[in-house]
């Protein structure tokens, strides 16, 4: 059974429109102009990479409190490529987590088992390459 269940419809594609079905998010769609496209709108892969950057932090969040770290403050910055895949396209990411209140090794230690239990990190798992880092400041 379903913890949470959310709907989103895009019409137009990635020059299109996309809403959530309670109305919360709502946003026009275009092309990067790197890929010849005019900007000036978000992108698919803008999208995922906030939800996959909130949601890490939340798995950073729940381990730290899980294992009663006194982890003072947490951000993750999401990056996503569009990348060829023979006649297609796949995505690459990179999740560069920040970490204050523990030392280095407890970062790196926190940010691995985070990637453990993250759904994003779970529903990418061996499809998607991702490579995680931690920096204790």
């Amino acid at each position: 059974m379903a913890l949470y269940t959310t709907q989103a419809r895009v019409t137009g594609g990635r020059a299109g429109h996309g809403e959530t079905s309670d109305g919360l998010l709502k946003v026009d769609l275009a092309m990067p102009k790197e890929l010849g496209g005019p900007g000036g709108a978000t992108n698919p892969e803008q999208l995922f990479a906030i939800g996959y950057a909130a949601c890490f932090e939340s798995a950073i969040r729940f381990v730290a409190r899980k294992q009663k770290l006194p982890l003072a403050d947490a951000a993750v910055t999401a990056t996503v490529d569009l990348l060829p895949n023979g006649e297609g396209f796949k995505l690459g990411v990179s999740l560069a987590a920040e970490t204050k209140g523990l030392d280095q090794a407890a970062a790196e230690a926190l940010v691995s088992a985070a990637h453990q239990i993250c759904p994003y990190s779970n529903a990418t798992r061996g499809n998607v390459e991702v490579a995680i880092s931690a920096k204790a400041t």
